[in-house]
């Protein structure tokens, strides 16, 4: 509530990361009021949490997350959600520390993952001993594949392509939708400049699931380079079409006189 009383006196002066009052949506705005009545409604401060973080408002909502620790700083559920919300507004360091509080109040396999993904992208091997940790429990399919992609992406950020593939490989055998796994794969090869056999993994992709506007980039991308232009074009347009945010697939585009 302070970060909006804040806001309102100098709508023109706010730190990154915050919308001034006159910024926030009329349904945001009713949340506010809504929390202001109901002051122990967790409930309804989470929804005001996540309609913050999906406008990127993330001052307010870990102001609003800091709120409801300071009540329950020994729910999981709290501690895990402000993970995500730092994760989001990338603060990977506080998402870290928020997801080991959350992991000694109950060490949930999701948490315990999400933290491992974080770990691998930083290249801390850590990472691997918390895959396999959750890979021995035998909680199914699901968390298997998980584990074998996050020791991919350590092995992918730490120069051991080789490995990495196998790990992504053994992702796919047990969930060939994980579609993530064979993104990295075709990473792996484009940067090796195979990019003929990255082409083919984009192919899969987009196969498997043709809503997938990364996977048309990629390919886009690799035919350009294949010098395969009308090809290049198309897909590029196909991922605009289902994600016009993608601005590499317009600059695409312009490479090559569309």
């Amino acid at each position: 509530m302070l970060l909006l009383t804040a806001c309102s006196n100098n709508n023109d002066k706010k730190a990154p990361g915050e919308l001034a009052k006159n910024e926030l949506p009329d349904n945001v705005r009713t949340l506010y009021k809504q929390a202001e009545q109901h002051p122990d409604s967790v409930g309804l401060r989470l929804r005001l949490v996540d309609a913050l973080d999906s406008l990127g408002a993330f001052r307010q909502a870990n102001g609003e997350m800091d709120s409801l620790l300071k009540k329950d700083s020994l729910n999981y559920g709290l501690w895990y959600r402000k993970a995500l919300l730092q994760q989001n507004s990338r603060d990977t360091m506080g998402a870290l520390r928020s997801y080991r509080y959350a992991i000694r109040i109950y060490p949930s396999p999701d948490a315990i993952l999400a933290a491992a993904n974080l770990l691998a992208e930083k290249k801390d091997s850590t990472a691997l001993m918390l895959t396999r940790q959750i890979r021995e429990q035998r909680l199914g399919g699901e968390y298997e594949a998980h584990t074998y992609f996050i020791a991919g992406i350590y092995f992918a950020r730490t120069g051991n392509p080789q490995k990495a593939t196998e790990l992504f490989n053994a992702c796919i055998n047990i969930d060939y939708h994980y579609m993530e796994a064979y993104m990295e794969k075709g990473f792996l090869l484009f940067e090796a400049k195979k990019t003929a056999e990255a082409a083919q993994v984009f192919q899969t992709v987009v196969t498997i699931k043709n809503t997938y506007a990364d996977g048309y980039y990629w390919l886009a991308k690799c035919e350009e380079a294949l010098n395969r232009p009308t090809e290049a074009i198309a897909n590029y347009q196909r991922a605009l079409v289902l994600d016009p945010g993608i601005k590499e697939a317009a600059e695409g585009l312009k490479r090559l006189g569309r």
